[in-house]
């Protein structure tokens, strides 16, 4: 018999499963792993460089395009950092609006993770399904921004503008009957919280659905059930947050032990796994996004009920309303210093984190006193993840390196930066 020789093999990133951007050079005994290497560093755009040459405003817009998945919590990051250095509290009403954008980002999230990463293992029917939800989310999202994906809505002192209390409506075209427009339009007859508490209505059954399909499926089972196991011990050493973490059976959640915003007021659970293995990290996500939506619920009835404004009034950190900037000089003069120059930041330093769809995503901001960042810095949790592949995945076999990637929800705007 032929000796089997230990090889090398690139998996990346050209393979589809490998989420963009990843080089994976594996090498191998047969068709079983000893050692993997990730490769990373083709999506790297400078974020954390560009950022300190240009006022805090501007940068903003950089972070959706980092985890381009998460846009307005990594925003939410950013913007708590600069808050915390100017030392100015926001507006409750913003504070719920910001809340209740988090968890619609975090379904969005992980509709697309639950989508690709069924995709990836082989269930086609999934990608289909969790893409029909996320289209209402990004509607909400470009009712408020203009944006269905790179918003830039979190601001320094509180969020761009209030709720729009009407929905964009489609236009009869050649492609749709009027009678379809007129059954699109129904959902969209009334405000933007009508339309969210439309979808949180009818989003659970579409949870149990997707559980229907995955939940009990044998071959998910087999594909998912004792890969990549992770210890307690081993996911706190590696520096794992969110629901890596919560899946090896640690309950940290930093909406509950470290609560920003009104994340105190909300009533809600956190779901935490019991083997660490891909199956308990699947069903930890599953049970975020129906926290989500009891969290989402209690926002729109709180934003209901108390209206105000979503901004503070000092000019130096927010702009005029445009009203107010075309009738007045001297809101005119704050409109023209705050864009061309933005505000200086007070001497220090500071870190700010959030309980980002992924983990723990936190900005570090250093000021020198300037208009814009000595220095930036952003912990993103997938780099930690991506640095443990290489535990999780020796002695598996080729295969289960897609179902290991796709449970840990890597999106590589964020691991390169």
């Amino acid at each position: 018999m032929p000796e089997i020789r230990n090889y090398t093999m690139n998996f990346g990133p050209q393979h589809p499963a490998a989420h963009g951007v990843l080089r994976l050079v594996l090498e191998m005994d047969g068709e079983v792993i000893t050692r993997a290497d990730p490769h990373i560093g083709l999506l790297h755009r400078a974020t954390e460089k560009l950022a300190e040459s240009k006022p805090y405003n501007q940068s903003i817009g950089y972070m959706d395009r980092l985890d381009y998945v998460s846009m307005m919590c990594n925003e939410h990051g950013y913007v708590l950092a600069i808050e915390k250095l100017l030392d100015i509290d926001i507006p409750e009403r913003a504070k719920y609006i910001r809340v209740m954008f988090d968890e619609i980002t975090r379904i969005l999230n992980h509709l697309l993770w639950l989508g690709a990463h069924a995709l990836d293992v082989g269930a086609m029917s999934m990608f289909l399904y969790c893409f029909r939800e996320r289209e209402d989310l990004m509607d909400c999202y470009e009712a408020v921004s203009g944006a269905r994906l790179h918003a830039t809505y979190y601001r320094p002192g509180g969020v761009a503008r209030d709720l729009p209390d009407t929905m964009p409506q489609y236009q009869a075209s050649r492609w749709k009957s009027q009678a379809e427009i007129d059954r699109l339009n129904e959902q969209r007859q009334g405000g933007l919280l009508d339309f969210i508490e439309r979808f949180i209505e009818k989003f659970p059954t579409k949870v149990d659905e997707y559980e229907t399909l995955l939940t009990d499926n044998r071959i998910w089972k087999q594909r998912t059930v004792g890969i990549g196991v992770v210890s307690p011990e081993q996911a706190m050493a590696w520096g794992f947050t969110g629901p890596m973490l919560r899946g090896s059976g640690v309950e940290w959640d930093l909406r509950k032990k470290q609560p920003y915003e009104v994340y105190r007021e909300m009533d809600f659970d956190i779901p935490v796994g019991v083997n660490g293995d891909c199956y308990d990290r699947y069903l930890v996500r599953v049970e975020e996004m129906r926290q989500s939506t009891r969290i989402i619920r209690q926002c729109v009835d709180w934003l209901r009920e108390n209206p105000g404004p979503v901004l503070i009034a000092d000019h130096k950190v927010t702009p005029p309303s445009r009203v107010e900037m075309k009738a007045d000089m001297e809101a005119l003069i704050h409109h023209f210093k705050l864009f061309t120059e933005g505000y200086c930041l007070p001497e220090g330093k500071v870190y700010a984190a959030v309980e980002h769809p992924k983990g723990e995503f936190g900005a570090y901001l250093v000021s020198d006193g300037a208009n814009k960042p000595y220095r930036l810095k952003i912990r993103a949790p997938g780099f930690a993840h991506l640095s443990a592949l290489d535990h999780m995945v020796r002695g598996h076999m080729l295969a289960d390196v897609v179902a290991i990637l796709g449970t840990q929800d890597i999106v590589f705007g964020e691991v390169d930066r």
